[in-house]
């Protein structure tokens, strides 16, 4: 009972909601004069201290702003929000990843502590329940002597009992004994298309990838045919089927929720199409759910998986975006693929460390999860919202902007004379690191194109990088 009520969104969340609805829906216009705290607390029937926490969460989404003796006003928007990327249309042919070299070179910057960390998608630590995690580390290496041993596959129980109850959330009813657990989602992804697909074989993305898929099929000498993706609603179906109907492929592999990097959320009926379409076809879907539980409204999206009755979809996640980027705590729920998965991972890794897992369960068990998660969506929201209008301020006339529902990233599409690799030696001369859109396809594509990660701490520091970064983008375009 008490976890279901941690799940339950807080009251001050659902007034928001509606307030925010009203103001996409034009009903509450920018400048609108939005009703006292007394009026709301007798219209929605909820204490003052609620009506309180909901105008300050919509004033850290950038939504409403607050004048001295005056009420709380629907923000203006000093300038319109630019247009949204272009919905993708890469060339119709497979072909092998190899851009494991340049992302290397890129990522590097990654390790510098003095640069402002915008290229890796990662979340900032201040962000996450560190010293929490750390006092239970600490606690369970005491309890648990046996922490130190292997925990060969399927993996922890404690923690696939706690990821299989987090699985209703996500519409599947899931047993313990369907998860394997791994270290992370990258190998949670790596090892199912490792299951399904052989050195040769053509699998199904979107485009733009995730640099790390991309990396994955490299090493597993795989062809990339990368279909045209909204940035909006993420997959175009009606390409998928037509490609399939035109060649074989042997897998399909999407993230429909908050896809990297265009932050694109599949609607329902979408992912319920494309499990049927695969089914019928026998085609496996491998399925990245990495970013699903960082959703900005109220509900979260159901999971392809849940709609699979044939066992043809591998379901992937982690808590790296979550809860411990560090602690390398994922799992894949194979479906049909559940013998061959268990071989591969103890090939690969043979186990995932046990000490992480423990805590992660733990910290699931509490019901502190969804108290964080709520916390965390807020600050993501407020910061993403942040990040675009100091795009709107300072980058060059012409930019289109990625507008996600969820996750901490945002898609930029700069000028055509924009080279984006330019931008990124430029940046980093700046103290700035960023992923250019070079690294997320196999093709020639996205030159002009830079993905941002929204995951750090808005700061009068981050407020100057990106102001400086519009400035390099200005000189280039």
């Amino acid at each position: 009972m008490a976890m279901e009520e941690a799940s339950r969104p807080w009251r001050y969340e659902q007034v928001a909601e509606r307030l925010a609805e009203a103001m996409a829906a034009g009903t509450l216009r920018p400048g609108d004069r939005l009703p006292s705290v007394r009026q709301l607390s007798l219209r929605e029937r909820v204490s003052i201290s609620t009506v309180l926490q909901a105008y300050l969460h919509l004033e850290s989404l950038g939504l409403v702003e607050t004048r001295p003796q005056s009420g709380h006003y629907v923000r203006r928007r000093e300038r319109p929000r630019p247009e949204e990327p272009r919905v993708s249309r890469p060339p119709t042919t497979a072909k092998p990843p190899s851009n494991s070299a340049l992302v290397a070179r890129v990522y590097r910057a990654a390790r510098d502590e003095r640069m402002v960390q915008l290229g890796a998608a990662v979340p900032a630590p201040e962000l996450l329940p560190g010293p929490r995690l750390h006092r239970d580390m600490v606690m369970l290496s005491r309890q648990r002597p046996d922490a130190i041993g292997y925990d060969m596959p399927p993996g922890c129980l404690e923690l696939r009992r706690q990821v299989a109850r987090r699985a209703l959330d996500w519409g599947c009813s899931l047993s313990p004994d369907d998860f394997i657990t791994t270290c992370g989602a990258t190998e949670a992804v790596y090892l199912s298309l490792a299951a399904v697909a052989r050195a040769g074989d053509t699998v199904a993305i979107e485009s733009p990838a995730y640099y790390g898929t991309l990396q994955a099929m490299e090493l597993l000498g795989l062809r990339a045919l990368e279909l045209p993706s909204h940035p909006r609603h993420g997959l175009e179906l009606d390409a998928l089927e037509t490609a399939l109907d035109k060649r074989r492929v042997a897998a399909v592999l999407v993230v429909p929720s908050f896809s990297n990097p265009l932050g694109a959320c599949m609607p329902e009926e979408n992912r319920a199409r494309l499990v049927a379409m695969l089914a019928r076809r026998e085609i496996p879907l491998i399925e990245d759910d990495l970013y699903g539980d960082l959703h900005h409204g109220l509900e979260r999206a159901r999971t392809c998986k849940s709609f699979d009755r044939e066992g043809l979809v591998l379901l992937c996640g982690s808590v790296s975006k979550t809860l411990a980027p560090g602690f390398r705590v994922g799992w894949v729920a194979p479906g049909r693929f559940q013998e061959r998965l268990e071989l591969l991972k103890f090939a690969h890794t043979v186990a995932t460390p046990t000490l992480p897992q423990l805590v992660v369960a733990r910290f699931l068990a509490s019901g502190g999860y969804d108290k964080h998660l709520r916390t965390l969506r807020r600050r993501l929201a407020s910061q993403v919202e942040r990040m675009t209008e100091a795009i709107c301020e300072h980058f060059p006339e012409g930019t289109r902007v990625s507008r996600p529902s969820g996750g901490s990233l945002l898609w930029v599409e700069l000028p055509p004379t924009v080279d984006a690799l330019v931008l990124h030696a430029r940046a980093l001369e700046a103290g700035i690191s960023i992923a250019p859109g070079h690294i997320f396809s196999a093709q020639p594509r996205y030159t002009n194109c830079i993905r941002l990660n929204c995951g750090q701490a808005w700061s009068p520091r981050l407020e100057a990088a990106m102001a400086t970064l519009g400035s390099l983008a200005r000189t280039l375009a």
